[in-house]
């Protein structure tokens, strides 16, 4: 189908519009699979990757922090290309199509994003798969925050076996990252299979994990208004305020009112990744008489964001290290993104002498292969006492 602009009429006259002539983008061939013409994971752990694209001049694709892989086009339209063997593990991947940065329109698996540029492929074989064990609900539970004065939404999952009548349980509140969404935790941290399969080991306490909104829009810390470069300076403070705000006020009680959840300091955490690791630092320091457990994944910190609360109760050690029964700061060897955040950390709780748990992943960059491991550890120490 080739659609035209019309010629415009004006007074009388006829003025010339611009005329552009666009063709219907080309489908594979009916008489060809479908498996053809799409990404797949290979038996022997590989992936290939395939793209129907003739018009296109030239396709890569980039394979996590990956140097880009060149594609080849096939006579029939079809750009492809074959990985080595991987690990089991899921992996985020885009192709550049003559330039343009694209998602992989052939499968069902974009990674949650706020503006969505990146797609995700699971090799199995790994904790993150989905085993043949009990399983946990996850729920999506949408509720009017007071503090926000917004309408909010947040994961909830129970453990298998959790009903209205079971004994209280510890409770974890888990934030995602800069640019993410309440759902990156659930579909690209893999949280739900991670906990149904450390519990199904016996390797974690039954807890129930709330997974939060960290991104809160309230009108003076909306990520989108703010460049880059000022994004440290003007909307994580604002943003961390707001969602301490909402998790003080309406997150704790909504699951006080709706779920059997243990009710001292002992039985709640918070932890996050990057963005959401400054939350867990803000909100977990700013309120230990609520927290008993925090943990930050290569998180931006007072170094960079500063927060007086935050930067006072770091002078009272004492405070903290009675306070806390665990206190975890992981980071990414390579990271580019907040190595000056926890470097800064670390050298306050090692001068000021406040306990905590600090685990460097070696070669490893501001990326999940840092943060679900560093869940895994983490969830294998929460709640125990």
């Amino acid at each position: 189908m080739r659609l035209l602009f019309p010629l415009l009429v004006m007074a009388g006259s006829v003025m010339s519009a611009p005329v552009f002539a666009l063709d219907a983008p080309a489908s594979p061939p009916a008489s060809q699979p479908l498996k053809n013409f799409v990404t797949s994971v290979e038996k022997d752990g590989s992936i290939t990757f395939r793209l129907y694209a003739p018009a296109a001049k030239a396709v890569s694709v980039t394979l996590g922090s990956r140097d880009p892989i060149t594609m080849q086009r096939d006579d029939d339209g079809t750009w492809s290309a074959k990985t080595e063997v991987l690990k089991p593990n899921l992996y985020e991947y885009y192709f550049n199509i003559d330039g343009f940065r694209s998602i992989d329109p052939g499968t069902n698996a974009p990674k949650p994003q706020r503006q969505v540029n990146t797609s995700l492929i699971l090799v199995p074989g790994s904790i993150l798969d989905i085993r043949n064990v009990p399983h946990g609900d996850l729920r999506l539970v949408t509720l009017h925050s007071k503090a926000l004065d917004s309408e909010r939404q947040m994961y909830v999952y129970t453990p298998p076996g959790y009903t209205d009548s079971s004994k209280p349980l510890p409770v974890l509140y888990l934030y995602h990252g800069f640019g993410d969404t309440v759902g990156s935790w659930v579909l690209q941290g893999r949280a739900p299979q991670i906990l149904d399969n450390l519990l199904a080991d016996k390797k974690i306490e039954p807890m129930i994990v709330v997974i939060p909104d960290t991104e809160t829009d309230v009108p003076n810390a909306i990520a989108e208004n703010f460049p880059a470069a000022d994004r440290r300076a003007n909307f994580y403070p604002a943003n961390a305020e707001a969602a301490d705000r909402e998790l003080i006020e309406d997150l704790i009680p909504y699951m006080k009112k709706h779920y059997r959840v243990q009710n001292e300091t002992s039985g709640r955490a918070v932890a996050g990744l990057s963005q959401g690791g400054y939350q867990a630092l803000v909100s977990g320091l700013s309120h230990l008489d609520t927290f008993g457990w925090v943990a930050t994944f290569s998180g931006v910190s007072t170094t960079t964001v500063p927060n007086k609360t935050v930067d006072a109760v770091l002078n009272e050690p004492e405070k903290i290290n009675k306070a806390l029964h665990n206190f975890t700061v992981t980071v990414g060897s390579k990271d580019q993104v907040v190595g000056k955040d926890v470097a800064g950390l670390k050298a306050t709780l090692d001068d000021k002498k406040i306990k905590h748990e600090y685990h460097e992943y070696p070669d490893l960059q501001h990326e999940m292969d840092v943060w679900r491991p560093s869940l895994v550890a983490f969830l294998e120490e929460v709640f125990k006492k």
